[in-house]
């Protein structure tokens, strides 16, 4: 019953006052509780929308979430860890293991050993244990000694210009069919080969038609150099003044590819017709040939050719 109702009610004597009063009274604690109650439905059910955009009712969520579940801080971590360990396998596979690396068998730190079962003493760094056996023999036997032959000066600088493009381990595996090709470099036997000749060499021993011309032509520059300066040795030793350069370096990665002087030695050449001989192609023959000792300092085989220099 509605205020008004009790008060009409009361007027027309069918209710006492008393109980008019009562009613009311009822009536306004009614009012109130479902005012609150309404205030409450309200409250609750906002805080259980919060509740659901995060966490569905009933269900449980286990850490694997947290540390597996992709974009995750470990699940990141794994991926930086097993980059790292990819790089460094790489690096492992072009370089050789370093002196620290261990191998980690039954729990003891093994040293690890050399594949070699008679050690070899260090070789400079571009050298690895997968290195080509002929390779290796190069480096141990001819890089950085003294030469001073003519035949094998012509030699080496055609091995050198061969090499471009391809590696000195190929390179070197063709070494016997360039000997048999070119007359042992019997350069004024060279030099009189005949356009038949020529593709004649380049079909047998599979070698590029222009790498034939140009060792022809060098050769032919090599008989105009002797006439002049009476020798091929004396010509190219006179750039160091018939000294080797000797070079300190620690890292293979700081030895150049080209320097002031093979860019001079390299100028002088094209001007008189040479042909594949850019300033890094005769570096390289320079290494080769023992003009500059680049073994590094750590290499067995720096203070042999250093030796070899000083006492030719």
């Amino acid at each position: 019953m509605s205020k008004t109702e009790a008060i009409s009610l009361t007027k027309r004597g069918m209710l006492p006052p008393s109980s008019c009063s009562s009613l009311m009274d009822r009536s306004e604690s009614l009012k109130r509780d479902s005012v609150m109650s309404n205030g409450a439905a309200k409250v609750r059910g906002s805080l259980e929308r919060k509740k659901s955009k995060s966490f569905k009712e009933g269900e449980s969520y286990s850490s694997w979430l947290i540390t597996e579940a992709p974009g995750s801080i470990a699940a990141v971590r794994r991926e930086q860890v097993a980059a790292q360990q990819a790089l460094r396998k790489l690096k492992i596979a072009h370089y050789g293991r370093s002196k620290s690396t261990i191998n980690f068998t039954s729990s003891k730190v093994v040293p690890l050993l050399h594949p070699n079962p008679n050690p070899h003493p260090q070789r400079c760094s571009f050298l690895t244990p997968t290195s080509d056996p002929i390779y290796v023999a190069y480096h141990d036997e001819e890089w950085g000694v003294p030469v001073h032959d003519d035949k094998t000066l012509f030699e080496l600088l055609t091995l050198s210009g061969a090499q471009v493009g391809s590696d000195w381990t190929s390179t070197l595996r063709k070494r016997h069919d360039y000997r048999k090709a070119f007359m042992e470099f019997e350069a004024e036997a060279v030099a009189k080969l005949t356009e038949k000749e020529m593709n004649a060499i380049s079909i047998e021993f599979k070698i590029e038609m222009s790498k034939v011309r140009g060792v022809v032509e060098n050769a032919t520059k090599i008989v105009e150099i002797k006439k002049a300066f009476g020798s091929l040795e004396k010509y190219l030793w006179g750039f160091v003044n018939h000294k080797p350069i000797s070079t300190n370096y620690k890292l293979g990665h700081k030895i150049p590819v080209k320097t002031s002087k093979s860019e001079s030695i390299s100028k002088d050449m094209v001007r008189r017709g040479f042909r594949f001989v850019g300033p890094t192609v005769v570096h390289s023959f320079m290494q080769a040939a023992g003009l500059t000792n680049d073994h590094l300092i750590t290499c067995c085989r720096h203070i042999p050719c250093t030796v070899l220099a000083t006492n030719p």
